[in-house]
C-alpha cells in the first residue's frame, strides 16, 4: 500500500484542501486537534469501557488494554447498551465543533457547515476478524447530497497495528459501487474487486484528522495490537444541500431519543443546533408523511413515522 499524503494545519489553504480532495478522494491534516481536547474525550470513553469490564481492571484505562476473552460489536446487546452510554457523552457531540476543525471544514463546504448530529464512535476490539470494517463508501448509509464529507478522528496515537482507515486512493471519480449485504449485517464492497495496489494507509495520531468524500472506499486495517482501536466518525455539509433526515434522527425500535441522549448534559448550546438551520430534506416532510402511511410494511410505517415525528 501507499503511504498517505498529509499536509500540516498550519499550512492548509482552501486550495490545498480541495485539489486534495478532487485528486485523491481524501486528505489527512495533521495536529488539527490539540491533543488534551482529544485526551478529554478518551477519558470519558475508557471510563464508559472499564466500567462495562472491556478493559484490564489493573491497567489505566487510557492504556485500552482489552480485558481476556472480550469482544463485543453491533448487534451484539453488550456492546449496544455500553455504545449509547458512549453516544450520550457531552464531549463527544462537541469535538467534532471543535473550532479548530470547523475552521478546516469551512475551507472545504464553504461558510454554511451542518455537522450532521449523530456522530459515530468505533469501539474496536483486538484480534476481531468479525469486527474490522470492510470496504465501504459512507453514501450507502448516509443519502442526501454525495458532496457530504466524513471526518475520522482517531482518539489516541493509531499506528498500524491498532487498525487506523486505510482509503482507495481516487474511488471516489468512479461513482456509487455496488455493495453486497446478503448475509452481512453491514453491507460491503467485496474485497476482490478493488486493485490492491490502489490503496493508502500510514499511522494517524491524535490530533490528526482524516477526511474523506461520501463516495470514496474506504476500510479498517486490522487491529493487530491488544489495545481497543477508539475512534471518531463525524460527516459535514453545506447545509443547503439536500440531506436525508434519518441522518437526524433515531429510525430504529430501541427507544432511543435525543431527550435521552441530552438529560445528563451540562450545557444547552448544541442541543437540537441543526432544527436552527433552513435544511433540505431528502425525501422531503411530505414524502417521509406518505411513507408514515403507505409503506408496504407496519415496520416501515413506523420508522417513517419516528424519523417525522423528531424532525418535526
Amino acid at each position: 500500500m501507499k503511504a498517505f499524503h498529509d499536509i500540516r494545519f498550519s499550512e492548509v489553504t482552501s486550495d490545498s484542501l480541495k485539489n486534495d480532495l478532487n485528486s485523491r478522494g481524501y486528505v489527512l491534516v495533521r495536529d488539527v486537534l490539540p491533543r488534551a481536547d482529544v485526551a478529554k474525550l478518551l477519558r470519558g470513553v475508557t471510563d464508559v469501557l472499564s466500567q462495562a469490564g472491556w478493559l484490564q481492571r489493573e491497567r489505566d484505562p487510557l492504556d485500552r488494554i482489552a480485558a481476556p476473552g472480550v469482544a463485543f460489536g453491533d448487534p451484539d446487546p453488550a456492546f449496544k447498551r455500553t455504545y449509547q452510554q458512549v453516544f450520550n457523552l457531552e464531549e463527544f457531540h462537541a469535538l467534532p465543533h471543535h473550532s479548530a476543525l470547523s475552521r478546516v471544514m469551512r475551507m472545504i463546504v464553504g461558510d454554511r457547515p451542518l455537522v450532521h448530529p449523530k456522530p459515530i464512535g468505533r469501539l474496536i476490539f483486538p484480534n476481531c476478524d468479525r469486527l474490522t470494517v470492510h470496504p465501504h463508501q459512507d453514501y450507502r448509509f448516509m443519502g442526501g447530497d454525495p458532496e457530504c464529507f466524513t471526518v475520522w478522528i482517531p482518539l489516541h496515537d493509531c499506528p498500524l497495528d491498532v487498525g487506523p482507515l486505510r482509503i482507495l486512493e481516487s474511488s471516489h471519480r468512479f461513482g456509487y459501487r455496488k455493495h453486497e449485504d446478503e448475509d452481512l449485517h453491514v453491507p460491503e464492497i467485496p474485497e476482490n474487486t478493488i486493485a490492491a495496489d490502489d490503496w493508502s494507509a500510514g499511522s494517524i495520531y491524535a490530533g490528526d484528522v482524516l477526511i474523506f468524500h461520501s463516495l470514496t472506499v474506504h476500510a479498517a486495517s486490522p487491529n493487530v495490537s491488544n489495545q481497543l482501536r477508539i475512534s471518531l466518525d463525524c460527516r459535514f455539509q453545506d447545509y443547503r444541500k439536500p440531506i436525508h433526515p434519518a441522518n437526524l434522527a433515531f429510525a430504529g425500535d430501541s427507544g432511543k431519543s435525543w431527550e435521552k441522549v441530552y438529560a445528563g448534559w451540562h450545557s444547552d448550546h448544541l442541543k437540537y443546533y441543526w432544527k436552527r438551520l433552513p435544511l433540505t430534506f431528502h425525501p422531503s416532510r411530505s414524502e417521509i408523511e406518505q411513507f408514515a402511511l403507505l409503506a408496504r410494511s407496519d415496520a416501515q410505517r413506523a420508522r417513517y413515522g419516528r424519523i417525522l415525528t423528531q424532525i418535526s
